[in-house]
């Protein structure tokens, strides 16, 4: 289903300790595009970790939740969806999407800050930054941290290591990785200092004989707590715990606002303090504690009370273990409006699902949300405190049919997995979030559990769309789109607007590739990795209603697939294995001659017998359907990320995009099928092409493409063929690194759709897109004018004035297309050699120019049938 968009008004790094003041993100680089365009995003709801979730303590339902790869959001309790707050964050400071901490402040609610950056190793060619906002996230400031951040790194999920001291907001501390220390600011966050007294800096790495720099990173200081009856309003708090990772002295304490700092006596040592939650009405601070540092392990963990007055400790840890398997314990949280009441939640216990449990009287006693009871005839029953409902996001399900808690089975849906953020709502009782690996579940009668009745769970994480976009494809007609995605494999979607489940028979875990045929309605393929780990393709001839399944490729990967324009021919490339060919909807493989390993095949989207493919700078071409190739250009960018599609509506003109800043990096463009290359002027980067449907009047499709033109980065798009181009994004949309891929919509002008690593998929409508003005006989008309007559569309081949559009050999050629981009056939419009049109059920191409001949009135005419 297709929404229809109408005309709407659219919208450094100094030496020593201290760090410079920070400068807008938004710089005023580039002039506002003249095209205005709305952006969203496609409904998948949710998709990854939300590893934090952070109420503001004196504002009644402000709300942030932060994820590892797609930044940062906020609750917009009106529309019931959250609103992402980092979508400024461009090419080249991608890393600050993942967020490794979030603090809102309880003294300006305004305010509100983010540790940004994405990984401590290599991966991560960019330091961190602390980015801050006085406007609850409309608008941003960075400060330049000196060192790196991993938001997507092992220990993610541990409590919240940038906090704001409660009593005096301008002060907020900060625990780094790495052993970087702990850090703080005076001013708002303008500037950091070390915290020079702090006296550990933590040793935990969570693989150190791996070789792995991902697992041998020092996890460093993790959270900070306030006693804020330990100072007066206006005041720094004096009285401040800080938690590292550091199995022997997990827990400091300073009672003169951080200028000295002692080991806190008796604290609980073998495990890492993954949160910390302080009650300042029992005047005790909870902590949980597990022996990894997670997200995906924890094998063992205790639960602890300390004394704030008395220095007493006392283990609290819930002893029901159903299935007799222990776990480390991450997730906690207090109920201010009644603080005798705390939950803590298992960190994992993949088998047969996560523990959350509840006490309402400080830890001395607990009941889990689902346990066994045994009958005296030794029957096992389960006694669940909930009940789960995904109907509104379907592919929570992941493959599997629907089946509530029982006795030694995994339930469908699970409760969740690496539940770090568990959290009640401090002004309301009864509303309770937490965050899985997948989505954040919430509930709002949650005082039921306290009276042996049963909670409600579902998804509530509409609008944050945290999926890793590997391909995209938009067929005409009833489809909207198919994505390719990671983890989740990618979805069918009828209506963008409207979540829909995952692939299906055969379900996909994760997934690299979709294409559509361009003449065949319905033609699907899809290439990834099935629920036994298999690299298979699957081709549906029913827009995904059914699929067939390919046998496993045995190869490292599934690899790219596409299908060539009459859906009759399937090629396949895995990765590390020869590639295939199917040509019978994908039953039966036989390998392909001539084209190498690990190359990116697409299809011509009219001709049926051509198929493309590159590696490695050379572009190779298939003249028999896919079943052999041959190499037949050379010097296109050899490294780097390359992405290339053949317009649709015409043969053999092809768009390639991508290279490296070592070597070619641009756009080229071929208008014979590949033989030869031009480079596109004007772009210093390109890393996408796509198309969409041709605006009004246009002689070919509109072209899109994520590349930097005139040092500047953006999404552009050419409604002309490519003899101009303009950027329709602007600075507050960016999106981090968006090279996967970029795709138009055939059936509505001006949409355009996103791939994004880890912001989903993200839409552009044209809010200005109209049908042209109605042909006026007092106007006078200039070539290339375009305007409405008798429900058509009619572009003016020369001046004209009070010449009414319809004569075939006049001033006016109507212009109109098919759904697949092939031109309909008129007789007032001029077709030169080449040039493909669908008339009477069948394909046609110009042998040479004409106007007014119709296709198939002559054999001797200037039209020959190809399909």
């Amino acid at each position: 289903m297709k929404r229809n968009v109408g005309v709407l008004v659219g919208s450094g790094v100094v030496s020593g300790l201290v760090l410079a003041l920070a400068l807008p993100l938004s710089a005023a680089a580039e002039p506002v595009a003249e095209t205005g365009y709305d952006w969203s995003g496609v409904a998948i709801s949710g998709g990854g970790y939300v590893p934090g979730i952070v109420y503001n303590a004196t504002e009644p339902g402000l709300v942030y939740a932060r994820t590892d790869i797609g930044g940062a959001y906020r609750l917009d309790r009106g529309r019931g969806e959250w609103v992402p707050l980092l979508d400024h964050v461009g090419w080249d400071d991608w890393n600050h999407l993942g967020v490794l901490s979030l603090a809102t402040d309880p003294v300006e609610p305004n305010r509100v800050y983010v540790a940004a950056g994405m990984y401590t190793n290599d991966w991560d060619p960019n330091n961190g930054a602390i980015l801050r906002s006085a406007d609850y996230g409309a608008t941003w400031e960075t400060t330049p941290l000196p060192f790196k951040v991993g938001g997507n790194m092992p220990g993610r999920g541990i409590g919240e290591r940038l906090q704001v001291d409660p009593n005096d907001d301008a002060v907020l501390y900060y625990g780094a990785e790495d052993g970087h220390g702990l850090w703080r600011s005076t001013d708002y966050g303008a500037r950091f200092e070390q915290v020079s007294s702090f006296p550990n800096v933590g040793n935990f790495v969570p693989d150190a004989g791996s070789g792995n720099s991902y697992l041998m990173s020092n996890l460093g200081v993790l959270w900070t707590a306030f006693d804020s009856a330990s100072s007066a309003a206006g005041e720094p708090t004096q009285t401040i715990f800080t938690a590292v990772a550091d199995t022997d002295d997990i827990l400091y304490r300073s009672d003169d606002a951080g200028a000295t700092w002692q080991p806190v006596e008796g604290a609980p040592t073998g495990f890492l303090p993954h949160d910390g939650v302080l009650d300042e009405v029992n005047r005790v601070l909870y902590v949980s504690t597990s022996n990894t540092s997670g997200p995906y392990d924890g094998s063992d963990g205790q639960v602890w009370r300390y004394g704030i007055d008395d220095g007493t400790w006392t283990e609290i840890t819930p002893t029901q273990r159903p299935v007799g398997v222990d776990f480390g314990f991450s997730g906690l949280t207090i109920d201010r409006s009644d603080p005798d009441t705390i939950m803590v939640a298992s960190q994992i216990q993949w088998w047969p699902d996560i523990l959350i449990f509840r006490s309402t009287d400080r830890g001395a006693t607990w009941t889990p949300i689902w346990d066994y009871a045994y009958g005296a005839d030794g029957s096992t029953s389960l006694l669940a405190r909930y009940t789960q409902s995904i109907d509104a996001v379907p592919w929570l399900a992941f493959g599997h049919p629907i089946s509530g808690p029982v006795p030694w089975s995994e339930p469908t849906p699970k409760l969740g997995w690496m539940v770090s953020a568990l959290e009640i709502d401090p002004f309301d009782s009864d509303e309770l979030m937490y965050g899985t690996g997948a989505t954040i579940y919430g509930s709002h009668d949650l005082t039921a559990w306290d009276t042996g009745g049963q909670i409600h769970l579902q998804p509530v994480a509409d609008g944050i769309e945290e999926t890793a976009i590997q391909d995209l494809v938009a067929p005409a007609g009833d489809v909207d789109l198919v994505s390719a995605m990671l983890d989740l494999g990618g979805f069918v979607h009828g209506d963008i607007d409207t979540v829909v489940n995952t692939f299906q028979a055969p379900y996909f875990g994760g997934a690299t590739s979709v294409d559509a045929a361009g003449l065949a309605s319905g033609v699907i393929v899809r290439a990834g990795t099935d629920g036994s780990g298999n690299h298979v393709v699957a081709t549906s001839a029913d827009s995904g209603a059914t699929w067939v399944t390919s046998p496993a490729s045995g190869g490292s990967g599934p690899g790219t697939v596409t299908v060539s324009a009459n859906g009759a021919n399937v090629v396949w490339a895995p990765d590390g294995v020869t590639p295939r060919r199917s040509g019978d909807t994908g039953s039966t493989w036989a390998d392909v001659v001539g084209l190498p390993v690990g190359a990116r095949v697409e299809s011509d989207r009219v001709d049926s017998r051509l198929v493309y493919g590159f590696a490695g700078g050379t572009f190779y071409r298939s003249n028999d359907g896919g079943a052999t190739f041959a190499a037949v250009a050379g010097g296109l960018p050899a490294e780097g990320n390359v992405r290339f599609a053949a317009m649709p509506g015409s043969i053999g003109v092809l768009w390639l995009a991508g290279g490296d800043d070592e070597g070619a990096y641009g756009m080229w463009r071929s208008t014979d099928a590949g033989s030869t290359w031009s480079a596109v002027a004007g772009f210093d980067a390109a890393d996408t092409v796509g198309f969409g449907r041709a605006a009004p009047g246009a002689l070919t499709p509109a072209i899109y493409t994520a590349a930097e033109r005139d040092g500047v980065r953006g999404v552009y798009r050419s409604i002309d063929g490519g003899a101009s181009w303009e950027r329709i994004n602007d600075d507050e949309h960016q999106w981090g690194w968006i090279g996967a891929d970029i795709e138009g919509d055939p059936d509505v002008f001006g949409r355009v759709y996103i791939a994004t690593n880890g912001r989903g998929i993200i839409v552009g409508d044209d809010t200005e897109a109209a049908a042209p003005a109605d042909w006026n006989a007092r106007t006078v008309y200039t070539t290339g004018d375009v305007v409405t007559y008798a429900g058509a569309q009619w572009r003016a081949s020369w001046w004209t004035q009070g010449q009414k559009p319809g004569d075939a050999y006049g001033p006016w050629q109507q212009i109109a297309a098919e759904p697949s981009g092939v031109a309909a056939w008129t007789s007032s419009r001029i077709f030169v050699a080449g040039d493909v049109v669908s008339h009477g059920s069948h394909l046609w191409r110009a042998k040479w120019w004409t106007r007014a001949q119709e296709p198939g009135a002559s054999p001797w005419g200037p039209w020959e049938q190809i399909g």
